[in-house]
């Protein structure tokens, strides 16, 4: 079971006119914590792409709770929740740090389908399937 904890400073160009975090960039966010998560298990997006295989999203869920600004420091958690024959889903948790603590400002998951260079589905090989079985949490 592996948690990738990763950190991301808020920067100007990531907020509207509001002055908070223009809320797409929550996605971007989500795969950097996937990104950094497949690189502490040993098997990241090159090495996945060597094999000739990619992780396209098929579908994300995001939840807001509390706006960032300019200058957060967001800590990104995330978690490999669920692994089929050719789909898995990421899980994801941001925080922010205020007062000494942690709020939560958004959660999410993004679900993957695991397709060759042509775009066709297929299985994940074994290969990358024993380090994302190694890896895998329970849902929260």
């Amino acid at each position: 079971m592996e948690k990738n904890l990763a950190s991301y400073r808020v920067i100007y160009g990531d907020t509207d006119q509001m002055g908070v975090a223009y809320y797409a960039n929550y996605l971007k966010w989500f795969e950097i914590g996937r990104t950094e998560l497949l690189r502490q298990i040993r098997i990241p997006y090159t090495a996945i792409e060597e094999k000739g295989l990619r992780f396209p999203v098929i579908e994300v869920s995001c939840r807001y709770f509390r706006p960032s600004r300019y200058d957060d420091l967001i800590t990104i958690e995330t978690s490999l929740t669920s692994l089929g024959r050719a789909t898995l889903t990421f899980s994801y948790r941001l925080l922010r740090k205020e007062k000494g603590d942690e709020l939560l400002i958004a959660s999410g998951w993004t679900r993957h389908a695991c397709v060759d260079q042509m775009g066709e589905v297929t299985k994940i090989s074994p290969e990358v399937e024993d380090h994302l079985k190694a890896a895998i949490s329970p849902k929260e």
